[in-house]
Parts: structure tokens; C-alpha cells; sequence
């Protein structure tokens, strides 16, 4: 099945070559390196495309990258894999890696194959056109997670760690959030930092517990605690903020702004 977009011509450009120019100019001339993974935020290109920008210019894209986004819409199985078919952007089509999504729906403990959970969801379908930008011949394993425990967020994470680990290539994980929602520009700062701190630290039960009892408005905490699960069996050793901002840095209004990050794993 091939998966259309949903928010072309909304979230960015609808024309492959005005698509085209505004990734370039969000990626500044870095010098690539391997990664685990990253954290990139899924808002309109307008308000977080630099910082996505930004992140993805420092790390290598590889031939297969796992894409793990929250589900905002409800539809859907709590671990939604996309596992067969393709996704499709102004920049063309790109294939689901069958091989790894079939063990990702045998080994991870709740994942079912489900499109419905994609159907709608734009966390996701943003993340594409940097990874087709960046290396046209990528394939992709699209993973919407909803409502799922801690302790299962977990142990998918560790188990999708050991699937990367027996796979015999580098595969790439983007664990696709947005920061703190809605709430005047210092206030949320300071609650994402305390959030972004856990990151740091590769410490993905302290971010699930430091989102939850500071009622931080991260949408994507679920992904990025499994992100973080995967990375950490895989030996990471280290993470670094690349970028973080706000909306109201395009809007001039920081009395109610959604922040957004860049971080690196590696």
C-alpha cells in the first residue's frame, strides 16, 4: 500500500523543487557523522524545519531508518507498525524496509501491523523529506506508538536495540516530538530543559517520570523513551543538544509558544 501525504501544502511545500529549496536552506554545511539516533521535532517547517534541519545535517543517513512517532489522533493499535508498501512526499516515494518491520512485528513485544494509526498522523510523514533529501535511496520502518506502559515502552525499545544489533548494516532511529505546548517562552523552557537534561543523561525511565510528574507537554515522550531504550542497548555512549527553539522566534509572540529540539545520539 502506498501511504500519500497528508499534510503537504500544510505542513510544507505541496511542489517538489519549492520542497527542495527550503530543506537546502535549512541544512547548514556540516560535516556528517555516523549516529544512533535523533530527536527531531514534527511542527509546520516554517516554525521547527531549521532545527530539524540542523540536526539532520550532522548525521549520516543510512539505507534504512526507523521512524518512531507519536500517534495524535487516537486511530489505530498502540504500536502501530507501517510494515509493508511505501510512503510517498513531493520528493518521490520511499519504501518500507519489509525485512526489518517483519521483525519488528515478530521480536517487539505489542507491535501489530496497522496503517490506520498512520493514516492521519503528520509526526511521522514530516521526518521524510530530510531523510529523502539526504539519501534518496533510503527505506523506512514507520512505528506510531499510543498508549502504551512504561515498562512496554521499554522492553520494545530494547528489543528493537537487538534487532538493529543482529541486522548487520547501520540503521538510523528518528524519534520524531515536539517540546512544551502552549505556555508562555520562559515557563517552558525551563520545564524542557529538565526534560532535555534526561536525554542527556540516556536516561529514558527519568524522562518518562520527569514529563510525567512536571506535566511537561511533549508529545513524542513515548517514542523518544523507546528511541532511547534501542540506542542504549546499542552501546550509546553520549547525546548532545544540537538546537532548540520556539515558535514564538517566528511569530514575535512568546506568551504562548510550543518549543521544539535537535538532539544527537551517538
Amino acid at each position: 500500500m502506498n501511504r500519500v501525504p497528508v499534510v503537504a501544502g500544510q505542513f510544507y511545500p505541496d511542489r517538489a523543487k519549492e520542497l527542495r529549496q527550503m530543506i537546502a536552506g535549512y541544512l547548514p554545511g556540516e560535516e556528517a557523522e555516523s549516529a544512533l539516533a535523533v530527536v527531531s521535532p514534527h511542527a509546520g517547517y516554517v516554525f521547527s524545519g531549521a532545527i530539524a534541519g540542523a540536526t539532520f545535517a550532522k548525521v549520516k543517513v543510512p539505507e534504512t531508518v526507523v521512524i518512531l512517532g507519536p500517534n495524535h489522533r487516537g486511530l489505530g493499535r498502540s504500536a502501530a507498525v507501517y510494515a509493508a508498501g511505501s510512503w510517498e512526499t513531493p520528493l518521490g516515494k520511499t519504501p518500507v524496509d519489509t525485512e526489518i518491520a517483519a521483525r519488528v512485528l515478530q521480536k517487539c513485544p505489542g507491535a501489530e501491523a496497522d496503517d490506520v494509526a498512520h493514516s492521519q498522523e503528520h509526526s511521522l510523514e514530516v521526518q521524510l523529506p530530510f531523510i529523502q533529501y539526504l539519501n534518496p535511496q533510503a527505506r523506512i520502518v514507520p512505528i506510531c506508538l499510543g498508549h502504551v506502559s512504561l515498562k512496554h515502552l521499554l522492553q520494545f525499545g530494547e528489543a528493537l536495540g537487538e534487532i538493529i544489533a543482529g541486522a548487520g548494516q547501520d540503521i538510523l532511529l528518528v524519534a520524531s516530538t515536539d517540546m512544551t505546548h502552549y505556555e508562555p517562552g520562559s515557563q517552558a523552557r525551563e520545564k524542557d530543559m529538565s526534560a532535555i537534561e534526561r536525554i542527556l543523561d540516556l536516561d529514558p525511565e527519568g524522562l518518562y517520570q520527569t514529563v510525567r510528574d512536571r506535566g511537561i507537554t511533549m508529545c513524542g515522550v513515548l517514542p523518544t523513551v523507546v528511541m532511547m531504550s534501542a540506542a542504549k542497548r546499542l552501546g550509546a555512549s553520549e547525546a548532545c543538544l544540537v538546537r532548540y527553539g520556539n515558535s514564538g522566534e517566528v511569530t514575535g509572540d512568546q506568551n504562548q509558544v510550543v518549543r521544539y529540539a535537535g538532539l544527537i545520539i551517538r
